[in-house]
């Protein structure tokens, strides 16, 4: 983005135009890139009138000043400024204040007043003179200029941070885009106001300024400006913004053929909409559950128009998506949106956190959704229970689909892995008949494999040597199989146990 006033648009025909680079600017990228180069290890000062010499030519020959303010303010940001001074400036200035007493008229009397702050300090009075304002701006000594453009690089990050700074006095913007579910990851992220519309075109993208809510913040025009950068990562996009020039209202477009990104790794955006849905995310997956956690799952229709959740839960061991939207508080406006919507999602799951200070938890549960409301945090355990609720239904429907009776193939089988085998849960065969098997632990096993690991364990055997029996006939619950055979474990101090009778 550049500053406000190095922003160059044409308003012809009562448009809003950002004036773009072209292939004709790029010798003058060149020499602004070359003017930094040169001047490394020279003052500021030196190198600000290089490019006001700059600038004056290419006014000139026809230019545009800004357009060499602004590529060199882009080349700027990459370069690295440093104070150079024998001794501290402040400590300088101490002095030499100090040694003038009354202060200074005259070259005379500011020479004094150096030699002065010289003796005391113990330098010379040249040392005095080169420190005294070497950490001014116009003083610090450029020492580094390995900027990452080149000049076609620095047109195309030149013309992307134009259009950027086009965006700042921007009260709505429509996109679409050919990566749509990114646009709106990207969207509220930065936490702003949207809605996804259908068009005659395809899907478009309403992000909503501040004006019909409240008064236009820098923060919210730097947001759509930063929105930007993620639109012009797509390969193909289309943008209208509606923009408030100075009390008029004018329309700007741009599309992929005006914007792009120069190949640099763009700053890194924060994950989620809100710490709301960080932590409750941060929470939900630390649990051990069935349900995988998506994060902003696929769009829903709502009507005529689609939103994306913000979260969507997958059950393990069924075809089935749970759907889950955090609203937290937003204006009157944004509410009475937000529930039009919900109103009009069909044929999904859907659950809805609300924030209860909204007051319309049963406005939306009316529209047969679920509900749970929450105060500062999302409570795991209320979304858990839910999560059980659907999952006894998916449990009774798997364990009515098995027979009543299972026999499993191999000789010893955990639970888990039979259940897995029958893609149900284990709570939905955990009460089912095991003929030819018995129960020991989590595991179900042959009476004849019981029968022979008995043989091959014995009263007296290190406990470690009857794991590795166990182990070996597939049975990794060691506690329960022991137990079965009648055994326990002595312990002595720190050291391994011993197996016992359970009678001795």
């Amino acid at each position: 983005m550049l500053r406000k006033d190095l922003l160059r648009v044409s308003r012809a025909g009562g448009g809003y135009r950002p004036r773009f680079a072209t292939r004709e600017h790029r010798p003058l990228a060149a020499r602004v890139l070359g003017t930094f180069e040169s001047h490394v290890g020279e003052r500021r000062g030196d190198l600000d009138d290089a490019l006001a010499a700059l600038e004056a030519d290419a006014a000139g020959s026809g230019g545009d000043f800004k357009l060499v303010r602004g590529l060199a303010a882009l080349v700027e940001r990459e370069c690295e400024f440093e104070t150079r001074a024998p001794v501290p400036p402040r400590r300088v200035r101490r002095a030499a204040f100090e040694a003038a007493a009354v202060g200074v008229a005259s070259e005379t009397e500011r020479e004094a007043a150096i030699d002065r702050a010289a003796d005391a300090l113990g330098i010379d009075p040249e040392i005095v003179d080169s420190s005294l304002y070497a950490d001014r701006d116009v003083n610090e000594v450029l020492v580094d200029a390995d900027v990452r453009w080149d000049p076609d690089s620095l047109l195309t990050q030149y013309d992307l941070s134009l259009a950027q700074t086009a965006l700042f006095d921007a009260t709505e913007v429509r996109v679409r885009s050919n990566d749509p579910k990114r646009l709106v990851s990207a969207v509220k992220r930065l936490r702003l106001m949207y809605e996804v519309e259908r068009t005659p075109e395809g899907r478009e993208l309403v992000v909503t300024g501040p004006d019909a809510l409240f008064s236009r913040t820098r923060r919210y025009g730097t947001a759509f400006a930063r929105l930007l950068r993620t639109v012009a990562e797509s390969a193909e996009w289309e943008l209208t913004a509606t923009i408030d020039d100075r009390g008029r209202e004018r329309t700007m477009r741009l599309s992929d053929g005006d914007v792009t990104v120069p190949g640099v790794e763009p700053v890194a955006e924060p994950d989620f909409d809100s710490g709301v849905e960080a932590d409750f995310a941060g929470r939900f997956r630390g649990l051990d559950l069935d349900w995988t956690l998506v994060r902003e799952p696929e769009p829903l229709e709502t009507g005529t128009r689609v939103m994306i959740p913000d979260f969507a839960f997958d059950y393990g061991h069924a075809d089935f998506r749970l759907f889950f939207e955090v609203m937290g508080f937003w204006t009157p406006e944004y509410v009475a949106k937000k529930l039009g919507q919900l109103a009009d999602v069909e044929d999904v799951d859907l659950l809805v956190a609300v924030d209860e200070s909204l007051g319309v938890g049963e406005e939306i549960a009316a529209r047969d959704h679920r509900v749970v409301t929450y105060s500062g945090t999302v409570r795991v355990k209320a979304i858990v229970d839910v999560l059980r609720e659907y999952e006894a239904e998916f449990v009774a429907d798997a364990a009515a689909d098995l027979p009543e009776s299972l026999s499993p193939d191999a000789d010893a089988i955990g639970l888990a892995e039979l259940a897995d085998a029958h893609g149900v849960s284990v709570e939905a065969i955990e009460d089912k008949a095991f003929p030819d098997h018995e129960l020991v632990g989590r595991t179900l096993v042959r009476p004849a494999l019981l029968e022979a690991i008995g043989e091959s364990i014995e009263a007296g055997m290190a406990l470690s040597e009857a794991e590795e029996v166990l182990n070996d006939h597939g049975i990794d619950d060691a506690s329960a199989a022991l137990s079965r055979l009648g055994y326990r474990v002595e312990w002595k101090g720190l050291g391994g146990g011993t197996l016992r009778e359970k009678s001795e």
